[in-house]
């Protein structure tokens, strides 16, 4: 028997869909892991050579930039999956027209915020109430860094909607070249060396900058050097100029993600905020636990963002049967992966924590009591991001941020509160992870059972026939998962 055809390139509507799905999500996690590891690595260089008060600055400045990328973060992956969409109906004028009025969109939004960042800096840090001491820092990196705002917003959206297209190996390449030429020019920025500049902190910002516009100019010429189905050609260019109606599409449904972010950020600060009165040991031994989760996680986001353009492709082909094949594959790929994660922290958890903290520290012990509550619960995590990735590519986008706020705000604090004479303030804490993820898989499940979902829209130009509204309507369900806000 002859073996079936591979799909071609970016097509995610054949094919064997669990390796499919795989050999998609791969390359996405690889940019994730690459990416964290940047902001390692040139934590390090200003670690070393300004010193605390440098990690201070830069640590408010980035808060700043995080919830300016979180707020159109959302924007992005509703242009993802209105581009997969288009993919799966073969429509590619309608994907580039969506890539036409996303760029344009992005590029005035990120012009603006780089002028009015550069001005409004001093004010913006005053609000944080960051530290006299790193002030000055602080604004000479943010100032530089609200400068790369166009070319970290344009770069982020050409990845994603590249995902969208079934493409994800081209992003990992250009987050490679933006990686390793930003931790590569750091310190060459901060110290001076050779016939550059001695910039101090701006320094490292200069080297950010310079990374992602290099990078952004490689992947626009690449593009179009390659001739990707999504670059704009002659008349096409007129897409730039937004589409009102796609434009309106692309906020009302990107608007709930982009809330999510700055929802996820806000309940981090109000819980660090609460370990920080329980001294500065289970302070220390929670962030060594943050670095860590930022790395367990990972799987999850990856496959929850190749979830996504899989469905969206599938959906729009009218492939609703292989909807809930590529749910069920996802939530299989994303719980054997973290458990596997999971499970070889448990196993070395003393010498990897004692690398951050040294063998002999307070606070080693309650790291590893941290991990032990609260760890697993990123297996339930994993499954709702699959289950939210599916619903999401139909339209279906405010239940999911309800779901999220419910887990992350009443259900989390209220636990806490509740529990804290009983269990102990840091224990209270601990617990309120898995206890939320429970909560919010009674929630997930519900949801993505009950199949409403299946009748939102990212986008209504063209009405369903009688046909394809029966099909979908039939549409097979799976059960899912549960839910671990990323706090």
């Amino acid at each position: 028997m002859a073996d079936a055809p591979k799909p071609k390139r970016g097509n995610l509507t054949e094919g064997a869909i669990g390796k499919t799905l795989l050999v998609f999500a791969l390359p996405t996690l690889a940019s994730s892991i690459v990416q964290s590891m940047n902001g390692t690595v040139n934590a390090i260089w200003v670690g070393r050579f300004i010193g605390e008060n440098g990690l201070a600055a830069t640590s408010n400045a980035n808060m700043v930039m995080f919830l300016l990328i979180s707020f159109v973060f959302g924007f992005g992956m509703a242009a993802t999956i209105l581009v997969g969409q288009a993919f799966g109906r073969k429509d590619m004028d309608e994907a580039r027209r969506v890539v036409g009025t996303t760029a344009g969109t992005f590029l005035l939004i990120s012009m603006v915020a780089a002028v009015a960042g550069w001005f409004l800096a001093p004010g913006i840090l005053h609000l944080l109430g960051t530290p006299a001491p790193a002030t000055p820092l602080a604004l000479a990196y943010l100032r530089v860094i609200f400068l790369a705002m166009p070319a970290l917003l344009l770069l982020t959206m050409l990845m994603m909607v590249l995902r969208g297209a079934g493409d994800s190996l081209t992003p990992l390449w250009f987050m490679l070249v933006a990686v390793i030429l930003d931790s590569a020019l750091n310190p060459v920025f901060i110290l001076g060396l050779g016939p550059a500049p001695k910039m101090g902190i701006a320094g490292s910002a200069t080297a950010t900058l310079i990374a992602n516009y290099a990078a952004l100019i490689g992947l626009l010429a690449y593009i179009y050097f390659k001739d990707l189905p999504l670059r704009l050609r002659g008349n096409e260019f007129r897409y730039l100029w937004c589409d009102i109606a796609l434009l309106k599409t692309i906020v009302v449904k990107g608007l709930p993600m982009g809330i999510q972010m700055i929802v996820i950020s806000l309940s981090a600060l109000a819980l660090i905020g609460l370990v920080n009165s329980n001294g500065v040991d289970t302070a220390a031994a929670f962030g060594v636990a943050l670095q860590l989760w930022t790395y367990v996680q990972m799987p999850a986001m990856a496959l929850g963002a190749a979830v996504s353009a899989m469905v969206a492709q599938n959906i729009g082909a009218g492939l609703w049967h292989r909807v809930s094949a590529v749910t069920r594959s996802g939530i299989l790929y994303s719980v054997a992966i973290t458990t596997a994660l999971v499970l070889l922290m448990t196993l070395s958890d003393r010498p990897v924590m004692a690398l951050f903290m040294g063998g002999g520290s307070p606070a080693l012990p309650i790291a590893r009591h941290i991990h032990l509550v609260a760890t697993w619960n990123f297996i339930l995590f994993g499954v709702t991001m699959v289950l939210f990735a599916t619903v999401r590519a139909n339209g279906a986008v405010w239940a999911p941020l309800i779901i999220l706020c419910i887990g992350l705000l009443p259900v989390r604090f209220g636990f806490i509160f509740a529990t804290d004479q009983w269990l102990g303030s840091a224990d209270a804490i601990w617990w309120s992870f898995p206890v939320s993820s429970f909560a919010n898989l009674a929630l997930s499940v519900g949801y993505y059972l009950n199949g409403s979902w299946k009748k939102a829209r990212m986008h209504t130009a063209a009405p369903l026939s009688d046909e394809e509204t029966l099909e979908e309507a039939l549409g097979t369900r799976e059960p899912g998962g549960a839910l671990k806000p990323a706090g």
